[in-house]
């Protein structure tokens, strides 16, 4: 294998190796690149290993490219090895992804993604401020003294961007943009900059034995004034109207007159269980961490249905999560989870009522499965009239127009999604993206798009598919090949069914590029 030289980004099993600032990151709970501590001679190696991936790189080698001109141990570099198994391999079932050669070197196991930054599609101005009043909900700290109860405390802003979300005079953006800057101490001016947001929210969550407190400021982002603050303080058991409160509060200090009619909930709570809650907050954790959780989130989201049968956002994910086994060719049984996915969203649906996210995920499952897609694109439709700030919302409706053949409508609801949370993971938004043009026969302005979203998630087999069959129309048919081959280290599932596409001239023209990339249908 040729050595990865042309690129500055190396993307492998959740880790990103930046050379240029000489960091190796981690992607957090959150979905997010965090950085990892690495001495400088820990790092060289890793570099060099990551570098020709595959490859075995001799005791000489490295010393040439790590101690150059110096008189080392060799011991040195079984030390730096060791450091760095102990952090790449932590959580991983199927040993090192160092592997030692006895009397030879080491040989870096796992597929990496060279990222070659396109300035023409990477976010670069910050974006205006809307023409209505903006907000970014920041992640709370946690301060309950136990790392294990992170998950409560985010689980926390999602409820709250939910329900703040109601309010159809604001502007509220995505969770996947704020909590890029989990971990930080940032200016919120900055945070306003980048955001393109006026206002900022920040909080704290303490949980202790039954009890919950939630600390809450709210911050004008132009002038760094503080605005409002307050302490909520309640039974875990009233945990839904503690975090009510907290955006009524919010919403009555940026627009008092408007607050009582806006922020007012349906009666009924999408669950009363709290266990069933608690569930649904660490499966939704992991959904958005990686595709490899997808199977272990399903089971606690079943967990929480068998407690509350009614409970609609459990049951819409559930779906969702039985959808992405089944496209990602990680499912044991598709066949049974495609009857598990429908029969979850249909039992969502009844249960929805205004629930703009239930409704959005059940027509997305449904609409991939096969359901009526005008029927599904008005449920999306409806679920944007209810929360028009649903950056995951407006996401699926680009998917659904995709499926239509609508290609132009997908990429302009693709770039409101992208608006209403420009700092989050990109990579599945440019697959719709970088889909919609390839259906469009615009190959240039397809493969950047496609290329980064294969850089964002490497383990996101979707875009490899779609970045062959636009080689291969291109007639760059060896480029095609390689990304084919790239695609089976991830999933036996080389072509997923194409009946998603309900027009038939869509659907031939792309399994006809996958035939031409080496890939046959499944």
């Amino acid at each position: 294998m040729d050595a990865l030289t042309g690129g500055d980004l190396l993307l492998f099993e959740g880790f990103r190796l930046d050379r240029q600032a000489r960091a190796l990151c981690r992607r957090d709970a959150a979905g997010e690149f965090v950085p990892i501590a690495v001495g400088s001679r820990a790092f060289d190696v890793l570099d060099v290993l990551v570098g020709r991936t595959g490859d075995l790189v001799s005791r000489d080698e490295f010393m040439a490219a790590v101690w150059p001109a110096t008189a080392v141990e060799d011991g040195n570099l079984n030390t730096q090895i060791a450091a760095l198994r102990r952090v790449l391999d932590e959580g991983r079932a199927d040993g090192s992804c160092i592997q030692t050669i006895p009397g030879r070197g080491y040989r870096f196991t796992v597929p990496v993604t060279q990222v070659v930054a396109d300035a023409a599609v990477l976010p670069s101005d910050p974006p205006p401020l809307p023409d209505k009043p903006s907000l970014a909900v920041m992640p709370f700290q946690n301060m309950s003294g136990d790392p294990e109860q992170e998950y409560f405390a985010d689980g926390m802003v999602e409820e709250i961007i939910t329900a703040l979300s109601r309010i159809r005079w604001l502007f509220i953006i995505a969770r996947n943009s704020s909590f890029t800057y989990k971990g930080q101490v940032v200016e919120v001016k900055r945070v306003g900059r980048e955001l393109g947001v006026r206002y900022v929210l920040e909080g704290a969550v303490r949980k202790a034995g039954g009890r919950v407190r939630i600390s809450a400021q709210l911050i004008d982002a132009t002038t760094g004034a503080h605005l409002w603050a307050e302490r909520f303080d309640g039974l875990l058991e009233n945990i839904f109207e503690l975090q009510d409160q907290v955006a009524a509060s919010v919403a009555g200090v940026i627009e008092p007159t408007l607050q009582a009619a806006e922020i007012a909930r349906a009666a009924d709570r999408p669950t009363a269980d709290l266990t069933a809650y608690d569930l649904y907050l660490r499966a939704y954790e992991m959904y958005f961490a990686s595709a490899q959780l997808i199977p272990e989130a399903l089971c606690l989201l079943e967990q929480a249905i068998e407690r509350d049968p009614r409970y609609a956002p459990a049951l819409a994910w559930a779906a969702v999560c039985c959808l992405r086994l089944e496209a990602d060719g990680s499912s044991t049984d598709p066949e049974a989870d495609r009857g598990k996915s429908v029969d979850f969203a249909r039992r969502a649906l009844q249960m929805a009522g205004d629930d703009s996210g239930t409704l959005a995920n059940a027509a997305l499952a449904l609409a991939y499965f096969g359901e009526d897609i005008g029927t599904m694109t008005a449920l999306v439709d409806r679920a944007l009239t209810l929360n028009p700030s649903s950056a995951r919302g407006w996401y699926i409706s680009a998917i659904l127009r995709m499926f239509a053949g609508q290609f132009n409508r997908a990429i302009e609801c693709a770039e409101v999604s992208l608006r209403l949370s420009p700092l989050g993971r990109f990579g599945q938004v440019f697959n719709v993206i970088g889909a919609s043009f390839l259906f469009s026969r615009q190959f240039d302005e397809a493969l950047p798009k496609l290329r980064l979203a294969v850089q964002d998630d490497p383990s996101f087999p979707t875009p490899y598919r779609y970045l062959a069959a636009c080689y291969a129309h291109l007639g760059r048919v060896e480029q095609a090949r390689e990304v084919m081959a790239r695609l089976r280290c991830i999933t036996p599932l080389v072509v997923a069914g194409a009946d998603c596409f309900r027009n038939a001239e869509d659907r031939e023209f792309y399994l006809a590029g996958l035939r031409l990339a080496g890939g046959e249908p499944s």
